[in-house]
């Protein structure tokens, strides 16, 4: 269990002073011929808790142990096996954090959490890396640090469903913002069956007609429109529809609050709403609604279900929930603390029997879900256990009889999912779905669901392995969609791009530490219209002269992936996917 920082430094006053011994030995390789090394380190008696500021930081008053790691093995070794780091030490009490950096110095993985040992997974690539291991709350104690090249577990084969194919369509450029859609989110009004599309300050709506031709609107939260705080200031955008409702909820993170404003016409008129409820998140605030679940506090109005507003702040989450529509915001009520979890989580989603859902990428070694089952007045951490960090954030997709299906990045960067029907104690099913098309690499899960037995998983993912962040990175980026028809027991993955890359190149996530290849920013997102069918939102780095083989240009275009055909997620309308997009004259 982690240690107030307060704390550890009056442990650190009173622990012995010697300085630490460096590992030993201070560098090793592991190869196909060798494949593990081992090192020690310690013992360390002062806490280095600079992680808890956001960054860590090495030096003479916060210690950090370095072991120099080489990996070296075949072309193509990565394609059944993967590199496992652990370090471990004696005492449960203490707790030490792992981190990996590549050859520039530049971190490629971590677990920094409570949990003993701490693991990543990372691909079985030649590489040069630096394993750091810090001291969160040492008390005195030494680690053991291993290395090894592992066999990937195999996984059951793929669905023999016929793929669903998807046709894409893209902002007109008339549009303000049509290339400054990084991080988008999108829902669908199932009484209109228009897409609202949401990114930067910009809400769009996109209809489409017989033949699937697509026609982008800018419906923009404006003064004029009935939302003054709306299209001027956003740190970090976010859309919800509710399906059922069909009201859209629009909101921007400005500083320490947020401005939201709700349309239940889809943007001809928006309506102010009290913001959020959570006065300190910081980043990746998500907005999502559902049923009440019974016994508990529900409506206060005639509008019948809750909406919900999470954020994270350095040391914990919360999450506030509305019980008028979304006009105002009771108290936030922490869902976990850096005690339980580390990082940014996912959106949060709501089941048919009220039972909310927020994914996080890294709680005690483990990828998991904060779970509430009384409308937000208490949550749980629940891990899937065969997970291990990741670096973006996972997503959940829950079915029409509460079957949760949550999608990730592993810490060795391929795409896998889960499933759980005991709402996310245990959880069945957990496979990699881009191993029959070769991708190694992935980035932006998102994750819809329709039946109890059906679900989407879309994401980003190029068949080159490596250090994707590494900006000599020489992968090709396609949108995927992979679709289940039997609960999660099997999975088929199309590339819903396979004629126009969304990215060439690196695509880093690591915020201002960044270059010009954090364009796409930090998410995707991906919905259900009413008959089923999926689509994705999703922002184009990758267009002009740069979709046929020229040079990337790091766009960010908004960008709409609609199946059109194969069966739907609802299977009372399999037979309804269908219908071309075209292109807007002279995109591509």
């Amino acid at each position: 269990m982690r240690l107030a920082a307060g704390l550890l430094a009056l442990l650190a006053g009173t622990l012995p002073s010697a300085a630490a011994d460096a590992a030993t030995p201070p560098s090793g390789t592991v190869s196909d011929t060798a494949p593990t090394t081992t090192w020690n380190a310690g013992p360390f008696a002062v806490p280095n808790v600079s992680s808890t500021a956001g960054t860590v930081s090495c030096g003479t008053a916060q210690p950090c142990d370095d072991y120099a790691l080489t990996v070296s093995v075949p072309a193509g070794y990565d394609a059944g096996h993967s590199l496992r780091i652990d370090v471990k030490w004696p005492d449960s009490a203490a707790d030490f954090d792992l981190y990996v950096l590549d050859a520039n110095g530049r971190e490629v993985s971590a677990s920094a959490s409570s949990s003993d040992p701490e693991s990543v997974l990372l691909p079985a690539v030649s590489a040069s890396y630096t394993v750091r291991v810090v001291p969160y709350a040492p008390l005195g104690d030494s680690f053991t640090g291993t290395a090894s090249l592992i066999t990937a577990p195999a996984d059951p084969p793929p669905s023999t469903a016929t793929p669903p194919a998807y046709d894409n369509s893209w902002a007109p450029d008339a549009i303000a913002d049509a290339h400054n859609a990084g991080e988008p989110s999108i829902g669908v009004d199932r009484a209109s069956d228009a897409a609202m599309f949401q990114a930067y300050t910009s809400t769009l709506k996109v209809t489409y007609d017989g033949a699937g031709n697509a026609t982008w609107q800018d419906k923009s939260a404006s003064a004029a429109g009935g939302c003054p705080q709306g299209s001027t200031t956003s740190l970090d955008p976010i859309l919800f529809t509710d399906p059922v409702t069909h009201r859209t909820f629009e909101s921007q993170l400005a500083g320490k609050t947020a401005l939201t404003c709700y349309t239940d016409d889809d943007g001809e008129t928006w309506t102010p709403t009290g913001g959020s409820g959570v006065n300190s998140g910081v980043d990746h605030q998500t907005i999502g609604g559902g049923p009440f679940a019974p016994g508990g506090p529900g409506a206060l109005t005639s509008y019948p279900n809750a909406v919900y507003y999470c954020s994270q702040d350095i040391a914990d989450a919360s999450c506030a929930v509305s019980r008028d529509g979304g006009l105002t915001y009771g108290p936030a009520v922490p869902m976990y603390s850096l005690l339980d979890c580390g990082g940014l989580h996912g959106h949060v989603k709501v089941a048919p029997d009220g039972t909310v859902y927020v994914p996080n990428k890294g709680c005690g070694g483990h990828q998991a879900v904060a779970v509430s089952e009384d409308n937000g007045l208490t949550w749980t951490v629940r891990h899937n256990p065969s997970s291990t960090p990741g670096d973006s954030d996972p997503s959940v997709g829950v079915g029409a009889g509460g079957t949760v299906y949550m999608g990730y990045q592993n810490s060795d960067g391929t795409p896998r999912i889960a499933v759980s029907h005991d709402k996310g104690r245990t959880w069945r099913y957990d496979q990699n779905v881009g191993a029959s098309l070769g991708i190694k690499n992935v980035v932006f899960p998102a994750v819809t669901a329709g039946d109890d037995n059906r679900a989407a998983f879309a994401f980003l993912g190029t068949t080159t392995g490596g250090n994707y962040q590494d900006p000599a990175f020489q992968g090709v980026w396609h949108l995927y969609v992979a679709t289940t028809y039997d609960g999660g027991q099997s999975w088929v993955t199309a590339d819903a791009t396979p004629t126009d890359p969304v990215q060439r190149g690196s695509i880093c996530t690591g915020g201002t530490t960044c270059g010009k290849d954090r364009n796409l920013l930090d998410f995707i997102d991906a919905t259900t219209d009413a008959q089923g069918r999926v689509l994705a939102a999703y922002a184009d780095g990758c267009t002009g002269t740069c979709a046929t083989g020229g040079a990337q240009n790091y766009d960010a275009l908004a960008s709409i992936a609609r199946q059109s055909s194969g069966n739907t997620l609802y299977g009372a309308y399999d037979a309804v996917a269908g219908g071309k997009h075209k292109k807007p004259a002279g995109r591509r």
